[in-house]
């Protein structure tokens, strides 16, 4: 991971649901993950920008701001342009995998997550 272990990298976990955003967060953690939180697609624009996270974990279907739009906006700061960012989501559909590709996402993973399996996913985008 660009010479680097997991437990230096700061990931920005984009998730509304509580319970589920708690979950992956501790398990980002155990793995050895920075891990900073968003609820909403107007969160993680800004906790984008304020903390330059090295890898962005987007749920798609978010209140206020989808992570369709969060993405795109993400994307036009310079400093932000090069970042993974992941759509994690429990639909499957062709259509939002589609708009995940034409909205700037690096990658599609659906719920339940294997957070190994992610850890290794996040690897491959950071080299």
């Amino acid at each position: 991971m660009r010479d680097r272990d997991s437990k230096d990298l700061k990931v920005l976990l984009v998730e509304d649901f509580e319970d589920t955003r708690l979950f992956m967060r501790l398990e980002l953690e155990e793995q050895g993950f920075i891990v900073f939180e968003a609820e909403n697609g107007e969160a993680a624009v800004d906790a984008a920008i304020r903390e330059k996270p090295d890898v962005i974990l987007m749920d798609l279907t978010l209140p206020l701001m989808d992570g369709f739009a969060a993405t795109k906006l993400i994307r036009q700061d310079d400093q932000l342009k090069n970042v993974p960012i992941i759509a994690v989501t429990a639909h499957q559909e062709d259509d939002f995998r589609s708009g995940a590709k034409a909205s700037g996402f690096d990658a599609f993973v659906t719920k339940p997550i294997d957070v190994n399996w992610l850890k290794d996913l996040i690897a491959g985008l950071l080299t």
